[in-house]
């Protein structure tokens, strides 16, 4: 089975548990949001075999253009009801969020560069 998959899943049920069962507002607000990066990153690292810094930059930008929109209330000014959409738009704007997308594109680097020794990566320094 593909790493990327066998990480999306993993991470997946940890969001899930972090969602269901309310952990403290440290693990739901901010570790949530840096495993999100990683969710997102090993979800299209199992369709799009593109390098590894591309994908990451392209999901750390999406997450920080989704937060972006939480600072202008889009969910609030095209009247979204659905609590799923609510919930993966968010609501809230937060500064601290972009630092945690922040380190979890970090985390993406550090882990394909040292535990999967990454072509991609080995001009970039951490």
């Amino acid at each position: 089975m593909n790493n990327y998959l066998i990480s999306f899943i993993i991470l997946f049920v940890i969001e899930c548990a972090i969602a269901y069962f309310h952990f403290n507002p440290f693990i739901r607000g901010f570790l949530g949001d840096v495993l999100v990066i990683l969710l997102l990153y090993s979800f299209l690292k199992i369709i799009i075999k593109n390098n590894v810094l591309k994908t990451a930059v392209s999901v750390l930008v999406f997450a920080c253009v989704v937060e972006l929109l939480q600072f202008f209330n889009l969910a609030e000014k095209i009247n979204i009801q659905s609590e799923l959409l609510l919930t993966i738009l968010g609501s809230v704007f937060d500064l601290w969020d972009l630092f945690a997308y922040f380190l979890g594109f970090l985390l993406i680097l550090l882990i394909e560069k040292i535990l999967i020794k990454n072509e991609d990566l080995k001009n970039i320094s951490l």
